[in-house]
């Protein structure tokens, strides 16, 4: 590398300036956190659980013009205390996809194509398809050793929870397994 004498007096003084404004009082360290402040603003933030494994580890997302335009872990989280690992780094990726897929799908029995539906659609087949399981399958009680005992449950529904399931989730699917009469909850947080 060739430096002229010039070069040299450019970079001697472009260091010179640069200890003087620290010496005065300017921190790069701010000027950083300013930029992060200004990307950031008229950002929503949100609170998230990476969904990769089944360690559950806590992000910070921040949304803007409905686009996730930050994503960070959560330093309060107590699994990973504001750290991510590259999969969950790279969660960013799924919410801007353009292939992700934001309206419900139906395909007909039968048939080899997807049509969307409405939300109120989606949820009236699934709510259905529920109710004619549990009712079609209801044990209201059972025999044992010519004895009969009310049992009041379904053998033909099962919930599947996770490691990133929040507690409140896993509170909720517990009791939404009670309510439609199972007793088959199982967890998934074996790697």
């Amino acid at each position: 590398m060739e430096l002229s004498r010039r070069d040299l007096f450019k970079a001697t003084g472009g260091m010179g300036a640069g200890i003087a404004l620290t010496a005065l009082g300017f921190d790069a360290r701010e000027v950083e956190a300013a930029t992060k402040d200004f990307k950031l603003k008229n950002a929503r933030e949100y609170t998230s659980i990476c969904t990769f494994c089944s360690c559950g580890c806590g992000m910070m997302c921040y949304v803007k013009d409905g686009k996730l335009v930050n994503l960070e872990g959560d330093p309060d989280h107590i699994i990973n205390e504001g750290a991510l690992c590259s999969k969950g780094a790279s969660m960013g990726a799924v919410p801007n996809s353009d292939q992700r897929v934001t309206t419900p799908l139906y395909r007909a029995p039968g048939s080899d194509k997807w049509q969307r539906i409405g939300w109120k659609e989606a949820i009236d087949k699934v709510a259905g398809k529920i109710k004619r399981t549990r009712d079609g399958n209801w044990l209201a009680s059972e025999k044992d050793g010519g004895k009969e005992f009310t049992v009041n449950r379904t053998d033909a529904i099962s919930f599947l929870g996770g490691a990133q399931n929040t507690n409140e989730e896993c509170y909720l699917l517990s009791k939404m397994s009670r309510i439609l009469g199972t007793d088959y909850v199982e967890h998934q947080a074996r790697l």
